[in-house]
């Protein structure tokens, strides 16, 4: 994990649960119209999606996958002054993701830094099979449930995305909600849209943006400024297992009170591998199953 000071970690990860916060967890946008159609519940839907992400979720715990995320600060005037890379093997354990860091700009971690690692994650695998599916691990998050009281869905319509119909729905969130934690008044501020595949039940892509700004702890600690933004993007793999592909966050903060951020930071997942426990406990070879 970058270094940094434990606000500006804060944000990040409240930004990356913007795809939490959407549904779950940047392709191309050449969206189409799809001839008009009696849409579903709006509701019904999203409930629908929930449900069968939890079965997905189970799957998923078969698989494997490499992670390759650059992150850039960008100076005032647009210009990238700083470039870091981290490549991670990540996996699911009880529906949650656990991510290992194998290399950081290019470099593999050094003994003393892969040992560090490996107790990190050890930690983590233990605390997530602990943890019951759909509850937080160590991220803010809020289920499509509570989503569905905090934003109000508007604009549903077809298109086609990636070849594929689906049904869109633009959200924004209600300010008149009353809310609990940092994810649900995040939430509050939050506008966006939603690609959800009829067929598969899966959100395959959601744009996420902030409308105002938000202040953590008052702003004493940090405040995200207006238009933050996310993009998330699933696709199905080979054998038609639904699986997280890639993201992007472009961050405009300001930690502490005098100290402005600005950072781009994007996710590339690949190298999509099965694996399975055979009867003595241990591990079978992975075997690949494509890239998306």
């Amino acid at each position: 994990m970058w270094k940094g000071s434990s606000a500006v970690m804060r944000i990040r990860r409240l930004l990356w649960a913007g795809g939490a916060l959407a549904g779950m967890a940047v392709a191309s946008h050449a969206f189409a119209q799809v001839p008009a159609a009696p849409l579903p519940d709006i509701h019904q839907l999203m409930r629908a999606v929930e449900d069968h992400q939890k079965k997905v979720d189970t799957m998923r715990e078969n698989y494997t996958y490499t992670s390759f995320q650059t992150r850039q600060e960008i100076d005032a005037g647009g210009q990238v002054k700083k470039t870091e890379t981290e490549e991670r093997e990540e996996f699911f354990v009880n529906g949650h993701p656990i991510r290992r860091v194998v290399k950081r700009d290019g470099k593999p971690l050094t003994g003393a830094e892969e040992q560090k690692e490996s107790q990190r994650v050890t930690k983590l695998v233990e605390k997530a099979q602990k943890v019951p599916r759909g509850e937080p691990l160590d991220t803010p998050a809020v289920t499509v449930g509570r989503l569905l009281e905090i934003m109000d869905l508007r604009n549903p319509r077809r298109e086609m995305y990636r070849g594929r119909a689906t049904v869109v729905l633009d959200f924004i969130g209600r300010k008149d909600a009353k809310t609990h934690g940092i994810a649900e008044d995040a939430s509050k501020k939050l506008q966006g849209t939603l690609w959800i595949d009829e067929a598969d039940l899966q959100v395959a892509h959601v744009e996420v943006s902030f409308d105002d700004n938000f202040r953590v702890a008052g702003g004493l600690l940090a405040s995200i400024e207006k238009g933050s933004s996310l993009h998330f993007d699933q696709s199905p793999v080979n054998g038609g297992l639904w699986m997280p592909t890639g993201a992007e966050v472009s961050m405009q903060a300001r930690v502490m009170l005098f100290k402005n951020l600005r950072e781009r930071i994007t996710e590339r997942n690949y190298d999509f591998k099965s694996f399975h426990v055979d009867a003595q406990g241990s591990e079978g070879k992975p075997g690949a199953v494509g890239k998306p």
